[in-house]
């Protein structure tokens, strides 16, 4: 099967990092061929351009975003790493999202009825934040982080998600913590048997 991983950490001794090379080595140690994008390290442009969006309505599109579309296309499946910071995507990434996943390529409308045109795709995500989990369930960001990335991007365009990591305390967590983190991640790819 055939995996891609979208990375976004500016520091590649973060945590995040860390996560992306555990999936990295549990794919590849299973088999599976795996491609990983890091969006700082290809110093992507995040910024949605008047251009781009004239593009969009006539199926023309920027060569940095068709050759990361060549990349979805190839995929089975894919994996999202980022972090939650001010309750969000980091800005590389939603500018990744608002170019690459374009209309005519993620989703169109047929007759009024959006399709998500990454249908038989799966996807993971995996963020870590600061505030604790409970801290986020009390004020209902659990949900909220949820609604806007699971329903309103991945599961919009089609992909069917098959895991959503939200690791808390990230910048307080220990040794016992991240490797506690590293098994249920492994898990979550073998307990789906690699097929995705």
């Amino acid at each position: 099967m055939k995996h891609l991983i979208i990375y976004a950490h500016p520091n590649d001794r973060s945590l995040n990092n860390h996560f992306k090379q555990i999936v990295q080595d549990t794919l590849k140690q299973n088999g599976q061929k795996v491609i990983v994008r890091d969006l700082y390290q290809l110093n992507f442009n995040p910024v949605l351009s008047h251009g781009d969006m004239n593009g969009q309505r006539q199926g023309i599109v920027d060569e940095e975003v068709k050759r990361e579309q060549e990349y979805i296309v190839w995929s089975d499946a894919i994996t999202f790493i980022y972090p939650i910071w001010w309750t969000g995507m980091p800005a590389i990434m939603k500018g990744y999202i608002d170019r690459v996943f374009s209309y005519g390529f993620a989703y169109r409308y047929d007759d009024g009825i959006q399709k998500g045109m990454l249908a038989g795709k799966s996807a993971y995500i995996i963020n870590s934040h600061g505030k604790s989990n409970l801290e986020y369930q009390k004020i209902g960001m659990d949900k909220a982080l949820q609604l806007t990335s699971d329903l309103g991007i991945y599961s919009y365009c089609g992909l069917e998600i098959k895991q959503h990591f939200f690791f808390d305390r990230a910048d307080l967590a220990n040794e016992h913590t991240v490797g506690t983190w590293a098994t249920q991640i492994r898990h979550s790819y073998l307990k789906n048997g690699l097929n995705f």
